[in-house]
């Protein structure tokens, strides 16, 4: 067997288009899609990940700025900038690129900015909706991988999808997102005893913990859809949470690193933009 490789990569480059076509739709009707992204510090990868989200929001016409802070910005500094851009009505999408410095409280930033210019689906309120089953702006890299799923028609209803990692970012929106969909979802995490006695029972499997090869072809049931959210650095070269190459002779369908869930992730936030936009 050899899996199918999700192109990550590809899907976005397809709703990129659609996304450019809604922006000009909403031009005709006077509204101007803009995305503000607060950057606090010199974190080599956030810049990385920051300036492919300016591309990506150039190429779909979304107006995008960057506010770039110095690392010993304080929490109160930091609050008050994103007060300004809650009160800015050409501004409808607020991200706040994590990790930020460690002697700032990401919770209390994230919850500072306004639920409705919230494009990341981090805000308690948001995050309240979505564990409610009723989501009004979903975490990009989890909606991202509903996304990849779906498209390749890969079976939901009645799966068993287990998801490698707990985080708040994909670990556990992504279990609801899941569960909404009808699947049947085990959440594992570090203390999980035997991991690869439940990693083997899955249907779908998700492996999202930053752990370079984490999943070897031995945890993988023959036949599954294996999405890798993991990026990771090794020897200078990116991989993911999983064993790709030998993963992909055992799996079904199974996400690359990089080009796999990546641009999908930022796909989304451009998306959750636009229903941000139409909402104001």
């Amino acid at each position: 067997m050899s899996a199918v490789i999700l192109s990550g990569k590809d899907m976005a480059a397809e709703l990129l288009e659609q996304q450019s076509a809604r922006v000009d739709t909403l031009r005709l009707n006077g509204i101007h899609p803009a995305l503000a992204v607060i950057m606090v510090g010199e974190d080599p990868a956030s810049a990385i990940y920051v300036r492919n989200k300016e591309r990506a929001c150039a190429k779909a016409g979304i107006a995008s700025q960057v506010i770039r802070l110095p690392e010993h910005t304080t929490q109160e500094e930091l609050h008050a900038r994103i007060e300004e851009l809650n009160e800015d009505p050409l501004v409808h999408g607020i991200l706040i690129q994590l990790p930020l410095p460690k002697h700032l409280n990401e919770t209390a930033a994230l919850t500072w900015v306004r639920a409705s210019k919230d494009v990341d689906g981090f805000h308690v309120i948001n995050a309240g909706h979505l564990l409610q089953g009723h989501p009004t702006v979903l975490p990009c890299t989890p909606q991202g991988i509903l996304y990849m799923l779906k498209k390749a028609h890969v079976p939901l209803e009645g799966a068993h999808a287990v998801v490698v990692g707990r985080s708040n970012i994909v670990g556990k929106p992504l279990a609801l997102l899941l569960l909404g969909e009808n699947c049947t979802v085990t959440l594992c995490h570090s203390r999980t005893r035997d991991l690869a006695s439940v990693t083997r029972q899955a249907d779908i499997l998700v492996a999202a913990v930053g752990r370079p090869r984490l999943i070897t072809a031995d945890m993988v049931k023959p036949g599954a859809a294996v999405i890798d959210v993991g990026i990771n650095r090794v020897d200078g070269k990116l991989c993911g949470d999983v064993d790709f190459d030998a993963v992909a002779e055992r799996a079904a369908y199974i996400t690359p690193v990089p080009g796999g869930v990546g641009p999908m992730t930022v796909a989304m936030l451009l998306e959750n933009t636009l229903e941000a936009a139409c909402r104001a």
